[in-house]
């Protein structure tokens, strides 16, 4: 048996197995998420909330901007707290001045420590106890706890609506007035937000670790971290370092492989040009915008975070609130990205076969502005669901779904679905002639239209969910879009396109090029799918999502411990021979892939993986360190080199303004080295030693993040993001320059 055909049988089972289990689970999660009771009562039989109270709070909660404002089990945005560990955190101390003032006629702050640890174990035994009633649907809770929602209802009204009191939190929040406009919408908030909170804190039938894995960690409830957090944390690391070993070896048994003699020219001068590859340059030119456009909304979304009410003193946040700017910022990140990448794949499928089928240029054409359209009116319809223009329905299917990097409404997840198929017809069209020939890149080509039709088939994972589906249902299949689709499939067409282009360059033989990508297919794919499961430790899953997620998401960070080798591969590649340096710019950013690749998704990325880890730091800055250094340096990064690569093959005589390609690769990469080390390092540093020391409410809260040392360090980040800025400017005047200066080539 070939070595290409195992591999082609080790992708085969490794696909089967990990999806297998991935889909277990997922059943698993749908029995045992934490239940939404028909009626929430007290000891007297009064019924507080009911179940489609909480089902329309989530609804309220998504519409103000879900995940963009705060987080909910750790998900979300930075600025304002975690809702479940801030509630968790006031009904604690709430119920605890309580029993203290009727025991002691003393708040608990001033009772000696015997005292307040008796008043502890009294408080636990309330909160702790599971009081779900399987039979009759509801959860009985106690006369105490029934005064503490009546008090933080009020305190939670003042905070989202516009009392005077709460003005200073809304700016520390970057809150704005009258977030929520209505009474019974905010009665309905609170009903999901008590429910959501109650998950934290309420033990699972026949266990003493609540439904989310006893997150947020909080002293005064009992939530503190679990045997399992730390055993399987310990394993995690085992298999990183067994798994480091073992692929080292095997890529010393195998080799450098063979040596390919490098042609004397440029292969590419040969290739025949098609009408429809000429029309990716409007791609181009949108994802420029694009870039331009989120790197703005991205330095308003920083400037929240020490002015939470305007910019400069200018009040925008009344018609341009915190929740929109981050929700575009990081909407559009994915979709220029997404843009970029299609956009090459648009390129290459006609480049193949040297001719488009027919009806090629219109579906390219038509692609275009079906793009156009999801971007614009998703972001419109985004805005009209944060002021709360739309009922709960329209907001749902126009509107905003409150869900971190997919909160555009269902109707335009739907229209964008639609668009990846097209895509992907587009795609498969001009390669299927090449694929009868039986041609020496045959499997190179299945393996591409495979991650094509992945990136097509995966992002419908985004329509499981429902208006009024289970929060940790809903996680679950947001992560396969998030982790899956955007972190997975992206990844495997990423390395296809790679080394399709170093086939075509002559600077890779096609076999060697197609065994080394199945083989890391086979590594990534290894540990990228049941990895999913690290985003899911607290978000309301059984203990064994917590077991598969920590070993196999380990293996994640495997193969980015021999980056340095791919890097000086490509490196090597670039020095080859003379003409092999018109494609200098596009081979250093693979370098730059490889660094993040190394820096952000590995090392700020493992530092988040393993459960202790994550029990601590999951909602604090050190999540936007790995986003961004990850999403744009690795991902964004790659984009950005894969339409240079197109570009030079567009224009293939033509010279390049090397100083502005220059100015752009180093402020890029220098802006986000020094966002990364000068601000959100140190913020995250900062919040994971409080979060350790005091709790999640206190990592989160406007104290600690409106202390004058820490605004010092958000301000840090100025610097990089100033130069930053100026590396997508020149980006986009390089792209601009390029190509309106050689419009007719």
């Amino acid at each position: 048996m070939s070595q290409e055909k195992k591999l082609w049988i080790g992708l085969l089972l490794v696909a089967i197995f990990s999806f297998g289990v991935l889909g277990y689970y997922g059943y698993e999660i749908y029995q045992q998420s934490p239940p939404i009771p028909e009626k929430i009562i007290s000891e007297n039989k009064e019924v507080i909330f009911t179940d489609q109270e909480i089902k329309d709070g989530q609804n309220v909660w998504q519409s103000m901007g879900g995940q963009e404002v705060g987080t909910i089990w750790g998900h979300g945005a930075y600025v304002a707290p975690d809702w479940t560990a801030d509630w968790l955190h006031r009904e604690a101390v709430f119920i605890l001045n309580l029993y203290a003032q009727k025991d002691f006629k003393k708040d608990f702050s001033a009772l000696d420590k015997e005292k307040q640890a008796a008043l502890k174990i009294r408080l636990q035994a309330d909160l702790r106890t599971n009081r779900y009633d399987e039979n009759t649907k509801t959860i009985t809770i106690s006369e105490n706890r029934v005064l503490a929602i009546q008090y933080l209802s009020h305190y939670y009204e003042g905070l989202f609506t516009n009392s005077p009191e709460f003005d200073k939190l809304r700016n520390d929040y970057a809150i704005p007035k009258n977030a929520i406009k209505d009474a019974d919408r905010m009665h309905k908030m609170n009903a999901f937000f008590f429910w959501a909170t109650w998950a934290t804190v309420t033990e699972r039938p026949n266990s003493d670790i609540s439904y989310t894995h006893n997150w947020p960690a909080d002293e005064l409830v009992g939530n503190k971290a679990t045997t399992d957090l730390m055993a399987w944390s310990g394993v995690s690391i085992i298999t990183l370092i067994l798994c480091i070993g073992l692929l080292v070896f095997y890529h010393a048994k195998s080799g450098e492989g063979e040596s390919l003699p490098i042609p004397t020219s440029d292969p590419l001068l040969k290739q025949g040009m098609t009408p429809s590859m000429y029309l990716v340059k409007k791609y181009f030119w949108v994802v420029s915008l694009l870039m331009i456009l989120q790197v703005l909304l991205g330095i308003v979304t920083a400037h929240y975070g020490v002015e939470g009410n305007g910019l400069y003193g200018i009040p925008i946040d009344k018609f341009l609130p915190y929740a929109v700017t981050r929700t575009w910022h990081t909407q559009l990140a994915i979709l220029w990205i997404a843009t970029a990448w299609l956009a090459t794949g648009l390129y290459i499928a006609p480049a193949v076969s040297g001719k488009d089928p027919k009806f090629q240029c219109f579906g390219v054409n038509f692609l275009f502005i079906a793009l156009l359209i999801i971007v614009v009116g998703s972001m419109i319809g985004q805005w009209f669901g944060v002021m709360q223009k739309l009922n709960l329905v329209q907001n749902f299917w126009l509107g905003h779904q409150g869900y971190e990097y997919v909160d555009l409404g269902r109707f335009w997840q739907i229209f964008l679905l639609v668009g990846l198929f097209l895509w992907l017809a587009l795609m498969v069209r001009p390669l299927l002639p090449i694929l009868k020939r039986k041609t020496e890149e045959k499997n190179l080509i299945i393996l591409f239209l495979i991650s094509c039709s992945a990136i097509a088939l995966f992002y419908s994972a985004g329509l499981m969910w429902g208006r009024q589906t289970n929060l940790a249902i809903a996680e679950y299949w947001r992560w396969w879009v998030v982790h899956l689709w955007v972190e997975g499939f992206f990844e495997v067409f990423a390395t296809v396109v790679i080394a399709f282009l170093f086939v075509r360059l002559g600077l890779l033989k096609t076999k060697t090029a197609t065994l080394n990508v199945l083989f890391s297919t086979i590594v990534f794919l290894s540990g990228g799918i049941l990895g999913t499961f690290h985003h899911l430790y607290f978000s309301g899953t059984p203990s064994a999502v917590m077991a598969l997620g920590a070993t196999f998401s380990a293996l994640e960070v495997v193969p980015l411990t021999l980056i340095g080798y791919e890097a000086y591969h490509n490196y090597k590649l670039s020095k080859a021979t003379a003409w092999v340096d018109d494609y200098k710019w596009p081979i250093y950013f693979m370098l730059a892939v490889s660094f993040w690749n190394f820096l952000g998704a590995g090392i700020f990325g493992f530092i988040i993986n393993p459960p202790i880890a994550l029990y601590y730091v999951q909602g604090l800055n050190t999540t936007p360190l790995h986003g961004h250094t990850a999403l744009f340096g690795v991902y964004g990064m790659l984009g950005i080199g894969l339409m240079l690569f197109v570009l030079r093959s567009l224009y293939r005589n033509t010279l390049w303004n090397n100083k502005l390609i220059k100015t752009t690769f180093w402020s890029l990469n220098i802006g986000l080295f020094l966002m990364a080390t000068m601000s959100l390092l140190p913020i995250g540093i900062w919040q994971a030693i409080e979060s350790i020391e005091k709790g999640m409410w206190y990592a989160r809260s406007a104290e600690l993040m409106q202390d004058p040392t820490m605004i010092t360090l958000k301000w840090l980040r100025t610097f990089g993001d100033v130069l930053f800025a100026i590396g997508i400017v020149s980006f986009a005047w390089f792209v601009f320059d390029l190509t309106l200066k050689n419009k007719n080539k």
